[in-house]
């Protein structure tokens, strides 16, 4: 069974940087691209940033120049490094993977969700 597992959410004040991580486990024959999502409440999910396989990348314009996406392939794991972190930054941030499992079908799968607070 394939799991999205994220680490690195929490409560930071304005200005400050968070590092998320999400690695991928299970039985996986093949990980194209990797995302961050985020959701505040009352909104809907919204794409934060992804990088491909091959280490392309793309970020919401909102946040391509404070947030950096980087993937591990060998560890099946991609981090966002965020910084100068806003209130409005505030969500649940979910791990996405483009993904085949061994002996089935690509998909789509998602991570359980970290809460990112920005605060004073």
């Amino acid at each position: 069974q394939v799991q999205l597992v994220e680490s690195g959410g929490g409560l930071v004040q304005p200005g400050g940087s968070l590092r998320l991580s999400c690695a991928a486990s299970g039985r996986i024959f093949s990980i194209y691209a990797m995302g961050w999502y985020r959701q505040a409440p009352g909104k809907q999910r919204e794409l934060v940033a992804g990088i491909t396989n091959g280490g392309s990348t793309n970020y919401a314009d909102s946040m391509k120049d404070r947030f950096t996406i980087s993937r591990d392939n060998a560890r099946n794991t991609v981090y966002l490094q965020m910084n100068s972190l806003k209130p409005e930054d505030t969500a649940v941030y979910y791990c996405n993977a483009d993904l085949v499992p061994d002996r089935g079908f690509r998909n789509d799968y998602w991570g359980q969700g970290t809460q990112v607070t920005v605060s004073s």
